[in-house]
């Protein structure tokens, strides 16, 4: 079920990437950011209504505030994806996401940031991301 949830996600990123960058054509990048994320609060809301209303004030309870920011992150993170699909298309831009979000979250494992567990070096997940960053560069080979 998490494969499957993992390659929804991924297929609905792409679409919001051109459908937000198809929205920004007829408004702006920070216009379309406030509908994205007034409309995904207003999504949420009705989500939280109907399945449990957990106490909005357990968010105090988070380990480190840092990790409240997600919502900030979720800002830049719809801006960078508009200009990208904006210039380089959706292949390109997702492919590069891809390897970045690859990069870093093994990153993150590797050296055990933000409360993940330490993994150890392994050679053939840098081999991967080689082979990856190839693909891209035949991808977009004429």
């Amino acid at each position: 079920m998490a494969a499957i949830c993992a390659i929804i996600s991924g297929a609905l990123m792409s679409i919001q990437g051109v459908f937000n960058t198809r929205v920004t054509e007829s408004s702006s990048i920070w216009v379309t950011n406030s509908l994205v994320q007034i409309t995904g609060f207003i999504v949420c809301i009705g989500a939280w209504f109907f399945t449990g209303r957990d106490s909005f004030a357990n968010l105090l309870k988070v380990d480190s505030k840092w990790y409240l920011t997600g919502g900030i992150l979720g800002a830049f993170i719809i801006f960078t994806v508009v200009k990208g699909m904006s210039t380089l298309g959706p292949a390109c831009t997702v492919m590069l996401i891809l390897i970045s979000q690859l990069i870093i979250a093994y990153l993150i494992e590797l050296f055990g940031l933000f409360g993940t567990e330490q993994v150890p070096f392994v050679w053939k997940k840098v081999i991967a991301v080689v082979i990856m960053i190839g693909g891209v560069i035949l991808f977009k080979w004429d």
